[in-house]
């Protein structure tokens, strides 16, 4: 049988989806990127429309939708293209975002990949190839996992900073 897809696992999902991030560039051939780079930041926005629409949808059905942004700093090009975007395609559909600095969590067990937590219990883990290209997903309800990844969910999101309160210097 396949694995959940991320659109069932967010449908499925009651109270929490809950996204930890690791990477300093992803996707580089992504329209939204593409767009930002040209100086086009209405239409970088306007490429993450279908998100904007994804996540306003669970957190109007009482989804708490949390997103934590471990970069290292200077931040990436990248990293300055996700933060252009994120009042107008996350914050505005209901989404809390915090940057963490990578320095703070040296101390911090963190898993190895980006994932999304449901409801405390099933995990969506996100690979990305060297060059940030998406290569897979793998669900797990394994619960020392789920473990491990709540744990450095709230460990990383007690370091973070506000998305409003976090400024990026280019």
């Amino acid at each position: 049988m396949p694995e959940p897809s991320f659109a069932e696992l967010l449908a499925s999902c009651t109270r929490t989806a809950l996204k930890l991030e690791f990477r300093d560039q992803y996707m580089t051939d992504d329209p939204g990127y593409v767009a930002w780079q040209a100086g086009d930041l209405d239409q970088a926005v306007r490429e993450y429309a279908g998100w904007t629409d994804t996540a306003r949808s669970a957190t109007e059905r009482g989804i708490q939708m949390k997103r934590v942004r471990v970069i290292s700093e200077p931040v990436s090009d990248y990293i300055a293209f996700e933060h252009a975007v994120t009042s107008r395609a996350n914050v505005a559909a209901g989404e809390t975002i915090r940057w963490v600095p990578r320095a703070r969590l040296s101390a911090v067990a963190l898993p190895g990949n980006d994932v999304w937590v449901f409801d405390e219990s099933t995990l969506q883990f996100i690979f990305f190839a060297g060059d940030g290209q998406f290569v897979g997903n793998e669900v797990s309800t394994d619960p020392d996992v789920v473990k491990l990844c709540l744990q450095a969910f709230e460990a990383v999101w007690e370091r973070g900073i506000d998305h409003d309160d976090y400024s990026i210097a280019l």
